[in-house]
């Protein structure tokens, strides 16, 4: 069976604007402070987003959705999930599994770890078994070590996808 893996990388400060929310794999963390950005700024789906189409040789998120493009203002980075699933899988690709490594201070993940594994299973239509997620610090050691925002890793194995 023929496989393909892909890495994304996605970072951003912490934002000082109490009206935004943080958002991580699409679940909601309350009482932590939000990340900036020009959309929701969800890393772990902005991470996936260029694993997937890294895999498959798509590009990159601003190949799809643009940074400067007024209309992804404030969007739900679940929009930016769904179109690049739909090219990869477009392509003859579907997801075998999902690695995800958040790097920072804060949030702990471990009370939300299961809400973002079946979060991101739901939005990539695979198992939760299929997603793993991991925390850890830089031990006070750059950006990240100073609180002043999150670093995410994502790696994504595909497989070509079986005849239907």
């Amino acid at each position: 069976m023929e496989v393909r893996i892909g890495q994304g990388v996605d970072v951003h400060p912490f934002s000082s604007n109490n009206e935004r929310r943080l958002v991580l794999g699409g679940v909601r963390i309350p009482d932590e402070p939000a990340l900036d950005g020009h959309s929701d700024a969800d890393i772990i789906l902005h991470a996936t987003v260029d694993a997937l189409l890294g895999a498959a040789g798509l590009g990159d998120i601003g190949t799809l959705f643009g940074s400067e493009e007024p209309e992804y203002a404030g969007a739900d980075s679940q929009l930016f999930l769904a179109g690049a699933l739909s090219q990869v899988e477009g392509h003859g690709w579907q997801v075998a599994n999902v690695d995800i490594t958040l790097i920072g201070q804060r949030p702990r993940i471990g009370p939300y770890r299961d809400r973002i594994c079946a979060s991101l299973a739901t939005l990539l239509g695979i198992k939760s078994e299929q997603v793993n997620i991991k925390a850890t610090t830089s031990d006070g050691m750059g950006f990240t070590g100073r609180g002043e925002g999150l670093a995410c890793m994502a790696i994504v194995l595909l497989q070509a996808a079986r005849p239907a």
